[in-house]
């Protein structure tokens, strides 16, 4: 009875796998099988970009005053370098026109104070001519006349008040002061030197912080506003890994401006502009690092 068993169990398998065998033998139906548990498998793989830090907030380009001492001052001296925090209000430079302009107003000032004195004897001394002159003992002309010169001294004090006004607000100018809350990005004048059309310095303000991403034209279809990213920095500039999401994606293709120190890299490539803002916890580990190349990874 056992081997009668054994025997039809024999049988059966022979013929399942004779039945099955067409199916298994046949390779175009094993390389279809093949490739959809292939791409069934395959992860979606995370755009990878290179970029560089800078501030989200304000960027202000601070120029050199137009003085009356002969057009744009000289640089005298700078109080910060690149890279310096700053608190709104604080002196960055001083101009060498300063000096020439604090003379002025003590010249002025002084020239207020003789004029003050003498408007004040001017008054007397009407006083005087006008009870003379209403005894009769003084002509009425000579009260005039008088009263002539107090016009003109009061003349005089209103004009020499309005200049040492003008050169307050100058000397308040002699000094560049930040209005803004941030870092030093740039020194683009020194000491000695006239500023230009770029002006002396640059403040950024660094509150907040941003990574400008150059995502390749062919990669950009997969980037989405509010997509998560990780960035690492390229040259070891800071440890760890920052985080945050897609801004903002440029609608205008350029060229690369940021380049990676892989002297094969693309300098001509294409590229899309992405803004990534970044967490809390990041800007304040990167505040400093205004222009730091980094590595961003989208994540899909």
């Amino acid at each position: 009875m056992a081997k009668l068993i054994l025997l039809s169990l024999s049988i059966a398998i022979g013929l399942l796998v004779l039945d099955r065998k067409p199916f298994l033998d046949n390779p175009d139906v094993d390389s279809e099988l093949t490739s959809t548990l292939s791409v069934a498998e395959k992860p979606l793989e995370a755009v990878a970009a290179l970029g560089q830090l800078q501030p989200s907030g304000d960027i202000r380009r601070l120029a050199a005053p137009l003085s009356g001492f002969g057009g744009t001052p000289r640089v005298a001296e700078l109080l910060v370098e690149e890279g310096d925090l700053v608190e709104e209000g604080q002196v960055l430079a001083v101009f060498d026109n300063r000096p020439q302009i604090l003379a002025e107003l003590k010249g002025l000032r002084a020239r207020l104070k003789t004029l003050g004195i003498e408007i004040s004897m001017k008054n007397r001394e009407i006083n005087r001519y006008k009870k003379t002159a209403l005894e009769g003992a003084t002509a009425l002309v000579f009260l005039e006349e008088k009263e002539d010169e107090l016009i003109k001294l009061q003349g005089l004090l209103e004009e020499t008040s309005a200049q040492l006004v003008g050169l307050e607000a100058d000397f308040q100018d002699s000094e560049l002061k930040t209005p803004i809350t941030g870092i030093v990005l740039r020194i683009n004048t020194r000491v000695g030197e006239r500023p230009g059309s770029e002006g002396v310095i640059e403040v950024g303000a660094n509150r907040t912080m941003e990574a400008l991403i150059e995502v390749y034209e062919s990669d950009v279809i997969r980037i989405k506003v509010g997509q998560v990213v990780n960035l690492t920095s390229e040259n070891g500039g800071f440890k760890g890994t920052l985080s945050g999401q897609v801004m903002l994606i440029s609608p205008q293709v350029r060229q690369r401006k940021v380049l990676s120190t892989d002297p094969t890299g693309d300098a001509d490539a294409r590229v899309v502009e992405v803004r990534v803002s970044l967490d809390s916890r990041s800007a304040a580990l990167v505040k400093q690092f205004t222009g730091m190349k980094v590595i961003a990874r989208f994540v899909p």
